[in-house]
């Protein structure tokens, strides 16, 4: 690395929050319809006008922006990814980035103090983060589900138990693909609203239902053939992703199948480098949560009482990776 790289990558969140700012402003949704000048887009979203202009020089310098004269236009990446007019709107996992970014910049206080910073929020400051949370999950699985779901054969296996499923995006994949296969998302009350319009909109409400509970202190359910957890034990600690996938086990039939994703490290702890810069996005937000190794959760799934465990042949971005066993 040479110190022009190691001051790149210190500043790198000029970037980052120039994307924030554009998505919080919903400039792109705007711009997806024809070019603009920024003055038509200050006055449409109660913005200053010099401080529009230099927003959108600087994303056109990063490329999500076209410029012609003095007009601005969406670039066909920013239109189809960051406008609400697409079904590929990846807007609110971008928020979700961004109010994540209160916590990282106090990351030292974390570190110094091992447990989480939190601040305090408004109900709908709440509101907001908790639906940006939410559909940031179903924007990211929608990426990952298709690489995921054709290649897992569920084939003679009829109820699915989606654990911690959020607004139940895996489970829709899952249903999709297997046409007699029903199921259950598992997760807080809070989740139901948007589980139930998720369902809506892809018009499975009459072979996905929800069921609210806390999977630490309540039973999640019996009689399904499969489980799938996404991206849910490292919320936990070690002795919570134990409860959890415990419970997993219970709700499973004998033969029934158990699939784990997670950004799973290597046993070394150091790389690759999502996973572990995760942990520290754990160590920031929840009591004891953080990324695990292969051997950490094949370990923890053989004392839930699993074997056959494996970790599935998928390339999937980010460091994660799907693991499997029979109940």
């Amino acid at each position: 690395m040479t110190p022009s790289e190691l001051l790149q990558l210190s500043g790198g969140y000029w970037n980052a929050c120039a994307l924030h700012a554009a998505v919080k402003l919903d400039v792109f949704t705007h711009l997806s319809a024809g070019n603009l000048t920024s003055t038509e887009i200050s006055c449409l979203t109660g913005s200053d006008e010099r401080g529009m202009a230099m927003l959108f020089n600087a994303l056109a310098a990063m490329g999500l922006l076209e410029k012609e004269n003095n007009t601005y236009s969406a670039t066909p990446f920013a239109s189809e990814y960051l406008s609400k007019k697409s079904d590929k709107y990846l807007g609110h996992i971008i928020m979700h980035h961004h109010n994540l970014m209160i916590g990282w910049n106090r990351l030292d206080e974390a570190v110094k103090n091992g447990g989480p910073v939190r601040t305090s929020s408004s109900q709908d400051e709440d509101e907001t983060i908790l639906e940006s949370f939410l559909m940031g999950m179903f924007n990211i699985a929608s990426l990952s589900a298709p690489l995921i779901v054709p290649n897992i054969d569920l084939s003679g296996r009829r109820r699915l138990l989606d654990l911690g499923g959020g607004p139940g995006t895996y489970a829709i994949h899952f249903c999709k693909h297997n046409p007699e296969l029903k199921a259950i998302i598992y997760d807080l009350p809070t989740t139901r609203r948007f589980a139930e319009d998720t369902l809506q909109r892809f018009n499975l409400s009459d072979r996905i239902a929800f069921s609210p509970g806390d999977i630490i202190t309540d039973e999640a359910g019996y009689g399904f053939d499969v489980v799938w957890i996404s991206q849910l034990l490292h919320s936990e600690g070690p002795a919570g992703a134990a409860i959890i996938l415990r419970k997993a086990v219970q709700a499973l039939v004998p033969g029934g199948l158990l699939l784990v994703q997670e950004f799973i490290l290597d046993d070394d702890l150091a790389s690759p480098p999502f996973p572990a810069l995760f942990s520290l996005n754990m160590l920031i937000g929840t009591p004891a949560g953080q990324s695990y190794s292969q051997g950490e959760l094949a370990s923890m799934m053989r004392e839930a009482g699993l074997r056959d465990i494996k970790r599935l042949a998928l390339e999937l971005p980010n460091g994660a990776g799907v693991m499997s066993g029979i109940v």
